[in-house]
């Protein structure tokens, strides 16, 4: 076992490395077999064990979520940490620079820092406790899939697996030192409306325009900001049909967003009341379903891994700055599962563009937190 006072450090060269390799590994959403593949590699050459379920043909995903158990320090709490291995689009032949401690992509795909910061992070870290013998608690790690498109592998992952009662996740903005405490909970609004189609020219007044209904229906809905708990944005309106025929067919794709459980579903009942009252003023037909994507949650100031995060970060010299959240994450489903779950910055930026970076000093203050947090 490392000896008491040494200071062990994260290998940085090889911490680079591996993300570097990471990111060129071919990972779309939804399509993260080869990443999977990676990942069970290289914890089983480090000597772990890692196993993947099956929530892949479930949730139409060609790799499954990863789990991999270290034992440790029965004494100490274990502890959960988590990332994504999906990207966004364009995620393909991903081919990383380093220039002037920034790291990015040619600028033909986004980096896939979102979120290989947080696998290479941790992969590099629990290697590390294992190489240098150094006390640690036990520990759990949990890679998912289909975060980008829904947060599909965190809600299908068996969470009885674990033995952690809380977690962390690296899958935020920010610098080391913020911890997302709070983020909202959503819900996607699906709409067809089904008007009646006639000829435009000859007899306009016996149809129903499903693109009339819409927009009435559009008019009448409180959008963009509601309060300041509480979002909602029209993400899709599409009809097509010719001029001369009275649109049949509009389809109406939607979402809200609230950290409160009430807002978020009286905001979803608004939406659909309005679509409802549209068609039922001009006689169109809705077919609607509005799915609860995830729920939001929010962090008692008590809560003992807030304090664990907030000393790790101390100790390191990171300035702890705890923030809310306008997004959902993997934390959200966790969260959902009665575990205590802390979505942490690790410095990436400009995600989910062309233009995505990381600088080098980020991804190693990534690791290292993660390295402190794994410690007994």
């Amino acid at each position: 076992m490392a000896e008491i006072g040494i200071i062990i450090m994260i290998n940085n060269e090889r911490l680079l490395k591996r993300f570097l390799d990471y990111v060129q590994v071919d990972s779309e959403t939804g399509d993260e077999k080869l990443m999977v593949e990676r990942v069970i590699a290289d914890l089983t050459a480090a000597g772990f064990t890692a196993t993947q379920d099956d929530v892949g043909a479930k949730i139409n995903s060609t790799g499954n979520n990863v789990y991999c158990y270290y034992e440790g320090d029965s004494s100490a709490e274990p502890l959960f940490f988590s990332g994504h291995m999906d990207t966004v689009v364009p995620g393909i032949g991903v081919k990383p620079k380093v220039e002037n401690g920034i790291i990015k992509s040619d600028g033909t795909t986004v980096l896939g820092g979102d979120d290989k910061c947080a696998i290479a992070s941790m992969v590099e870290a629990i290697i590390t406790v294992k190489e240098q013998d150094v006390a640690h608690r036990p520990i759990e790690l949990v890679f998912t899939v289909r975060e980008e498109s829904g947060l599909h592998g965190s809600a299908n992952f068996d969470t009885s697996v674990l033995k952690s009662k809380a977690g962390v996740i690296l899958d935020s903005g920010g610098k080391c030192g913020q911890i997302v405490v709070s983020a909202p909970g959503q819900v996607k609004v699906n709409a067809e409306i089904i008007g009646v189609p006639s000829h435009a020219g000859i007899a306009p007044e016996k149809g129903v325009s499903a693109i009339m209904v819409a927009a009435e229906a559009i008019s009448n809905m409180k959008l963009l900001r509601i309060d300041e708990e509480t979002t909602a944005n029209i993400g899709t309106l599409k009809a097509e049909s010719p001029t001369n025929i009275v649109a049949e067919k509009a389809i109406f794709v939607a979402e809200a967003r609230s950290l409160n459980y009430d807002k978020l579903i009286a905001q979803k009942e608004h939406m659909q009341k309005c679509l409802q009252d549209a068609c039922d003023k001009f006689g169109a037909t809705l077919v609607c379903d509005a799915p609860i994507s995830y729920v939001g949650y929010t962090t008692d100031e008590n809560s003992p891994i807030l304090k664990t995060v907030k000393t790790a970060c101390e100790k390191l010299g990171c300035p702890v700055t705890c923030v809310p959240s306008g997004g959902g994450s993997d934390a959200n489903n966790f969260r959902r599962s009665g575990l205590e779950v802390l979505n942490l910055g690790c410095g990436m930026a400009k995600v989910h563009s062309k233009n995505e970076e990381l600088a080098v000093s980020d991804l190693e203050q990534a690791a290292q937190l993660v390295f402190e947090l794994m410690k007994a």
